[in-house]
């Protein structure tokens, strides 16, 4: 694949990504039956200080980028386009979907929105800019202490969905889905999706049994 067609592709699947990660995001705040766990620490900011769930994203992005230094990661591209426009588009979302009353349409929001998450962290992590602030948070305690990927990813989610919970974060059967369903999910977009290159950025789906994640 020539040099221009091939980084146009790439930057495109950045853009796109990040865009549809947001809105699968917003789809599944709306659907209220329990989101994943980084949202559950969000919701519970967004409970005791009042600003916008997209603000205190950026924000927590921004903070998790600082606690990179220590760790010796290095963003790319897409690490910062992540940090800084999740937020927004999630707020773009959350202004589109109206908030359903029935269970049954909640129910459709949330599975959109699982597959939908999936469909765009295969598209973020394949166009090979950069793994998300989150996710670098992960690489980098592995890094580390000497952890399994798993090991430390399980404990830094049990540890953000705990704060998350007791914070008033909504805590549901969707976020046991979320945590059962988004790795197969993406382990099944991201072959396709996989820009032609180098190694991946983050872990592959062989190193971590739940899967890469755009954040």
């Amino acid at each position: 694949m020539p040099f221009r067609i091939s980084m146009l592709r790439r930057v495109l699947q950045l853009a796109v990504g990040l865009l549809l990660f947001g809105l699968s995001l917003s789809l599944m705040l709306r659907a209220a039956v329990g989101v994943p766990p980084w949202d559950v620490f969000t919701q519970g900011l967004v409970n005791v200080f009042g600003l916008p769930f997209g603000v205190f994203t950026v924000i927590i992005s921004v903070a998790l980028l600082l606690l990179w230094i220590p760790l010796r990661q290095r963003p790319g591209i897409g690490t910062v386009a992540n940090a800084l426009l999740v937020g927004p588009f999630i707020e773009l979302g959350l202004w589109l979907f109206p908030s359903p009353d029935e269970l049954w349409v909640r129910v459709v929001y949330f599975a959109v929105g699982l597959v939908l998450n999936g469909f765009a962290t295969g598209l973020y992590v394949g166009a090979r800019f950069g793994p998300g602030p989150r996710d670098g948070l992960m690489t980098g305690l592995h890094r580390v202490t000497g952890r399994p990927i798993w090991m430390v990813r399980t404990g830094i989610e049990a540890v953000v969905l705990a704060i998350g919970w007791m914070l008033g974060g909504n805590v549901g059967v969707g976020t046991l889905a979320f945590a059962l369903l988004i790795g197969p999910l993406v382990g099944f977009f991201m072959p396709k999706l996989l820009v032609p290159g180098g190694p991946l950025p983050t872990p592959t789906v062989e190193d971590d049994p739940t899967g890469p994640r755009a954040r």
